[in-house]
């Protein structure tokens, strides 16, 4: 037996891996098994197993790994970092690595969102987000508004306050009697026409112009909704929502968890638009995909109406590694890499030559609606089988990708450290992955789906 095939046995007997339905990686037949990826090192943008045979990772591991595994500056950040401060409450405590990070996002707005509060993931820092929100009116003395709005195909996390703002219903559908469910505005996914955003935003004025007394905020994933199939929206929507939060004195939250950090080709999704949200969450790439950390920023004056000698005016939400020095300084040694003015043009590179493979793929399949957004580049299979995804995941690793379809939506997001002229490749790579699935799929069972098509995974 080899060591990788010991590494998978041993994990499928003692973890329980997330986002899973655990039966695809423990059917006893074989053929319906999908095999788990056993990883002994990564480098770059590639994962190698313990036996040595490599695979690129075509989503950056959930979308973290910015500049790919292992970046010796991120790494070399972290050493110096663990020998001198590991960790230390924030309440009541503060280190260099988490004002340095605070002050140096502050700096990208402008000042605009002049503080930082932190958190450990996005699920929390939307939860924090939200918690804000509604907290803020309360201290004002408006404590009823504190519903939300949220918009179809949206995605925010998975703890029970995030999934109140998500929409997407494999997620929800077995926690709905927990959930406070927000209200849902039509998507503005350039896919349901060019009208799209203009009805999202009608109905929007339409919800406000009624419920503005009783709303806190409204949440949108800025020009790309991840999880729910890279949906895309133009930047206008979002001047558009800008003046209608203002208009009826509703906060606008910016999740930018999956859409922050460069990959949009702006180091904020929302500087294609050149509006500022009141409040705006980060977490994925901020640490360069090392360490786990969310950040939410807040404009000053929501800071400020929490200042007060009441204990219950503060804002009493934590962990115990909030502000953690490593996670820090690792999201600090990733800005550095941003803040290099030669890496957006390379990243422009990267995103173009990857649209381009993407595209001769499509064409051959009979994809459709390719889209992209710098880095993000995704199209759809509208005859894809209900099984689609789990069978492309399978496939995949026999041409040496990792690849997580989103429902019948193939995309890749790339580390920046992806050379451009692997785009070729890895779009021959992809069609050998396709061909094989929908050459297949008609005459095989392999893989039963649980519906009709299976929701996005994110």
């Amino acid at each position: 037996m080899s060591s990788a095939h010991q590494l998978v046995e041993r994990s499928l007997a003692a973890i329980w891996h997330p986002c899973t339905q655990m039966q695809r990686h423990l059917h006893p037949d074989p053929a319906r098994r999908i095999p788990l990826l056993p990883v002994a090192r990564a480098e770059g943008p590639w994962l190698f197993d313990p036996d040595g045979n490599r695979y690129f990772d075509a989503f950056s591991s959930w979308w973290t790994t910015l500049f790919g595994h292992c970046h010796s500056h991120i790494v070399a950040a972290v050493r110096e970092q663990i020998a001198t401060l590991d960790h230390v409450l924030l309440a009541g405590c503060t280190h260099a690595p988490a004002v340095e990070l605070a002050e140096r996002l502050a700096a990208k707005t402008d000042g605009t969102l002049g503080h930082a509060f932190f958190a450990s993931d996005g699920a929390s820092a939307v939860e924090i987000a939200l918690k804000l929100a509604a907290h803020y009116w309360r201290n004002l003395g408006f404590a009823d508004k504190h519903r939300f709005v949220a918009f179809a195909g949206g995605y925010h996390g998975e703890t029970v306050g995030a999934l109140a703002v998500t929409d997407i219903p494999i997620f929800r559908e077995a926690y709905e009697p927990l959930i406070r469910p927000a209200a849902m505005m039509p998507s503005p996914d350039t896919r349901r026409g060019s009208n799209a955003a203009h009805e999202a935003l009608a109905a929007l004025a339409e919800y406000l112009a009624v419920h503005h007394a009783e709303t806190a905020a409204v949440i949108v994933e800025p020009l790309v909704q991840g999880a729910g199939g890279m949906a895309m929206h133009p930047p206008s929507f979002l001047n558009a929502l800008r003046d209608l939060c203002t208009r009826h004195d509703v906060l606008l939250i910016f999740d930018e968890i999956a859409v922050g950090c460069g990959r949009t080709g702006r180091f904020f999704a929302h500087e294609h638009a050149g509006v500022r949200p009141d409040l705006l969450t980060l977490s994925k790439g901020i640490t360069g995909g090392t360490l786990p950390l969310a950040v939410v920023l807040a404009r000053d004056e929501l800071f400020r109406a929490f200042l007060a000698d009441e204990v219950t005016r503060a804002f009493l939400h934590s962990h115990s590694y909030t502000g953690n020095p490593l996670a820090c300084r690792a999201a600090c040694a990733t800005l550095d890499l941003l803040d290099n003015p030669e890496v957006w043009p390379q990243i422009e590179t990267l995103g173009a030559a990857f649209e381009a493979a993407m595209a001769q793929v499509a064409a051959q399949v009979g994809g459709v609606h390719l889209r992209r957004t710098g880095t993000i580049v995704a199209f759809d299979l509208p005859d894809a089988p209900g099984d689609f995804a789990p069978r492309v995941a399978k496939a995949a690793l026999a041409a040496g990708l990792l690849l997580r379809p989103l429902g019948n939506t193939c995309y890749v997001m790339p580390p920046f450290a992806t050379p451009p002229e692997l785009a070729e490749w890895f779009g021959t790579q992809l069609l050998r992955t396709l061909t094989q699935v929908l050459e297949t799929a008609a005459a095989s069972d392999c893989f039963q789906p649980e519906h009709p098509q299976e929701p996005p995974l994110p």
